[in-house]
């Protein structure tokens, strides 16, 4: 294997791809946004891009940013490893402000959360100026008021080289622009597993759907959720809020917005919402509710609704919201809560999950597995499944985020460390993650990805899929509950990821003609100031 060489690279450490010197060669030129996809090293990239500017101005120092403090840590590792160059400095919630302002000493290369480097330009603590270099991971997140958004536009005026690097970027046109525009970007290197420069290192991944049927019990409990949403949304077709169709959630979230905006807007006019407004509000709110109910019940089982229901009952510090009290006094939701109390029934995906992870582990001992669920609740239940059975194939762990909910603990940074540590090594064989194990963590060696329930988000679903299929052909699981919106939460992230494979290829096309429009004029909506 021919590796790179470079000055500031340790020899043997970078294996040599041609597509990869190619595209850091266009960064070292031009602010450049990077689409590749999981597996195929936007990290050795980013190291290449880096090293170059460690050379060439030996006095300045290097940002690399990441969204979450693993893939910080993860990538403090790579550049321990493959920079020739001091220790990096790491730089996350867990060091405070005034620890953190003497540490930075240019040149150094600092690997950042966006969170504490947005806190710390605000205070006037961080010295972006003496930076020649900034990375930024993950950039398909440089939209709405993400810290990314006011630190790209804090590095333009410092002048500094932006190389920005996603796997999946969106399905719209406009929020690359964003992105685009936010980080000032003027060169864009798209690569797919069909370039021939490309192709080579790819392994594919193999998807399958498992759809499994849904209880009668539960079908009768959602049919009282949907009265429930059915009553409610018909208050606010009377309204003139939403049409004849049934709403979506999303269509609920913007009547939601709307009337708020109204309200504020009565509210400096000097008036006082009247009671056909309150009622629509609390119409929208109740039907919210149901609707997660109703999600809960059909795709992650009864006792998913149960402790819902118990949640909404218990209120917060004792106190039932308004919203919540009517949620839980309609004839629907009480007759429900009395039919629930009865049952004593699993989701039948709980055990096609276990059962699958068992199989694989079971047929290749030395796999690895992600299992990835939306809610701590179902990954709390699928560890227990597999802990269970102490001398089956399976070693579980729980890998979630750091905020803890209740009576549910997250995971500090370092035991989040240790648990994908574990993980690499081999002491524990599968990882039952939230979201918070989607984005760019480095497990090379996963075999086999399970999707509990869909995301109907494309980048989300590319950042699941891309764990698995990096060193040999990968396999990815959907579940999906029979005759539910899992069915249709799967076609829609199909659907967005083909139009936004259509659409990069065309913004690619006119960016090689030159044709690329201007992006947009950026409209920062959350100021460094406001993250002090």
């Amino acid at each position: 294997m021919e590796t790179v060489e470079h000055p500031r690279l340790r020899p043997g450490v970078l294996e040599e791809r041609e597509y990869q010197a190619n595209i850091a060669a266009a960064a070292v030129r031009e602010n450049t946004l990077v689409v590749l996809p999981t597996g195929l090293g936007k990290t050795a990239i980013a190291l290449r891009v880096a090293a170059e500017f460690l050379l060439r101005e030996p006095t300045r120092s290097v940002l690399f940013l990441a969204p979450t403090r693993p893939l910080v840590t993860q990538h403090a590792r790579s550049v321990r490893d493959a920079l020739l160059c001091p220790p990096p400095l790491v730089l996350t919630g867990e060091i405070s402000p005034d620890r953190r302002q003497p540490l930075l000493s240019p040149p150094q290369v600092v690997v950042a959360t966006p969170q504490v480097v947005a806190n710390d330009l605000a205070g006037g603590g961080f010295p972006l100026g003496t930076f020649s270099l900034a990375i930024f991971d993950e950039a398909h997140r440089a939209v709405g008021d993400y810290p990314y958004v006011a630190i790209g536009e804090a590095v333009k005026r410092t002048g500094a080289r932006v190389l920005a690097m996603t796997a999946s970027p969106g399905s719209r046109r406009e929020r690359v622009q964003e992105v685009w525009g936010h980080l000032g970007i003027r060169r864009f290197e798209l690569r797919s597993a069909w370039d021939a420069d490309v192709a080579p290192y790819v392994h594919g991944t193999e998807v399958e759907t498992v759809e499994v049927p849904v209880p009668a019990e539960v079908r009768a409990l959602a049919t009282r959720l949907r009265s429930v949403v059915q009553r409610q949304t018909d208050e606010l077709h009377r309204a003139g809020l939403v049409g004849d169709l049934a709403p979506t959630s999303r269509d609920l979230l913007a009547v939601g917005l709307q009337l708020r905006r109204e309200i504020d807007a009565q509210r400096r006019r000097g008036e006082s919402p009247d009671g056909r407004t309150w009622q629509a509000v609390m119409a929208q709110a109740v039907a919210m509710k149901a609707l997660h109910g109703l999600d809960l019940a059909e795709t992650q089982g009864v006792d998913s609704l149960r402790k819902y229901l118990a949640v909404r009952r218990q209120g917060s510090k004792g106190r039932i919201a308004p919203s919540d009290r009517a949620f839980l006094s309609d004839p629907d939701v009480v007759a429900l809560e009395r039919e629930l109390a009865a049952l004593d029934l699993e989701h039948p995906k709980l055990g096609a999950a276990v059962e699958i992870v068992t199989r694989e582990l079971a047929e290749h001992p030395e796999a690895r597995v992600i299992l990835f669920a939306h809610y701590r609740q179902t990954a709390d239940a699928l560890v227990d499944r597999f802990r269970a059975r102490p001398d089956g194939p399976v070693r579980a762990a729980r890998f979630v985020g750091q905020a803890s909910h209740g009576s549910d603990p997250g995971l500090s940074q370092k035991e989040q460390v240790a648990t994908l540590d574990r993980f690499r090594r081999g002491e524990v064989n599968c990882l039952v993650a939230t979201s918070v194990a989607e984005e760019g963590l480095d497990i090379p060696s996963t075999d086999l990805v399970v999707f509990y329930e869909p995301v109907p988000d494309e980048i989300r679903t590319i950042q699941r899929r891309g764990r698995t299929g990096r060193f040999r052909t990968g396999r990815v699981v959907v579940l999906l509950a029979a005759g539910t919106r899992d069915i249709g939460m799967f076609r829609s992230a199909r659907r967005k990821e083909e139009r936004m494979h259509e659409m990069l290829e065309k913004v690619q096309a006119e960016a090689r003609r030159g044709a690329l429009p201007p992006p947009p004029a950026p409209s920062v909506q959350r100021s460094l100031s406001e993250y002090g």
